[in-house]
């Protein structure tokens, strides 16, 4: 009898994530049937899940119709300046916060991770106020400088959290040896926690790569736009191009699905570490 009600929980465990993944690849199998498809045929009623024919060339079109090439550029330079300001300095301050003691060190922890509280939306017009008092809008500085101050409270706790378990023993030898702060962080500390630098990287590309409002703050002229804010042309200015956006955002989900390939190991064991060290 116990045998039974295993088997039915394990049962009922797998039909539920199942569940739970087709509700997942639903929405991409719809987005990547509608990228193959024409206009009329993307909203026919009763809906087509399989194209009458398939349309490669709304792929080609994305390109002819906006100049999807430079907003990739855009992104990709946004997007690497974000990532590497964000795991450089991200560390930085973690080391600060975990390996040196100073005075009113965990009530520089508290406040930062009390910054975590405030929306981006209160913070959004004092900020834009000062981008555009130092006179830099319309560029790409205020997207990326911010990464290279601290890079986000949410990178800093979790850094410290991995740091928090990393035995002082190392410290203490590397002191010994006549080692400074700089050396034992570029040398002992920076190699040993690569899951962890490996998430904050990922993470950092996600929100660059998909962010949309500080583009569209930030960003006037259509030469500078990225990915996110070239997606939303396809319904404005350019009557209504459905498919054409699908396939736009089928390119878009490329790096993100690139990313996530190569780094899924190190996003499940940096988690997994950070949470249960420190």
């Amino acid at each position: 009898m116990g045998n039974i009600k295993r088997k039915v929980a394990k049962a009922l465990i797998y039909v539920a994530l199942g569940f739970g993944a087709l509700c997942c690849l639903v929405p991409l199998y719809w987005m990547i049937r509608s990228s193959l498809m024409n206009t009329v045929e993307v909203f026919m009623m009763p809906p087509r899940w399989i194209p009458s024919k398939f349309m490669w060339q709304n792929y080609k079109e994305v390109f002819d119709t906006l100049p999807f090439t430079t907003y990739f550029k855009n992104s990709f330079i946004i997007t690497g300046g974000c990532v590497l300001g964000t795991m450089l300095t991200s560390s930085i301050c973690a080391y600060g916060l975990s390996r040196i003691k100073w005075r009113g060190r965990n009530i520089v922890f508290a406040c930062i991770i009390s910054s975590m509280m405030l929306p981006f939306a209160v913070t959004l017009i004092p900020t834009f106020l000062m981008w555009r008092s130092i006179g830099i809008m319309d560029s790409f500085i205020p997207l990326i400088a911010p990464a290279w101050f601290g890079g986000g409270a949410f990178y800093i706790f979790l850094l410290r959290q991995f740091y928090m378990g990393i035995p002082r023993d190392f410290d203490e030898a590397a002191f010994l040896d006549g080692a400074n702060h700089i050396q034992i962080f570029f040398k002992i500390i920076m190699p040993i926690t690569k899951p962890a630098m490996a998430v904050v990287g990922m993470f950092a590309f996600l929100n660059s790569w998909n962010d949309f409002l500080g583009p569209l703050v930030y960003l006037n002229s259509e030469t500078k736009y990225t990915v996110a804010l070239g997606l939303q042309l396809f319904t404005g200015s350019y009557r209504g191009e459905w498919n054409l956006m699908m396939a736009a955002a089928c390119l878009v989900l490329i790096p993100v699905v690139v990313v996530f390939a190569f780094g899924q190991r190190y996003l499940i064991e940096g988690i997994t570490m950070s949470g249960v060290k420190g």
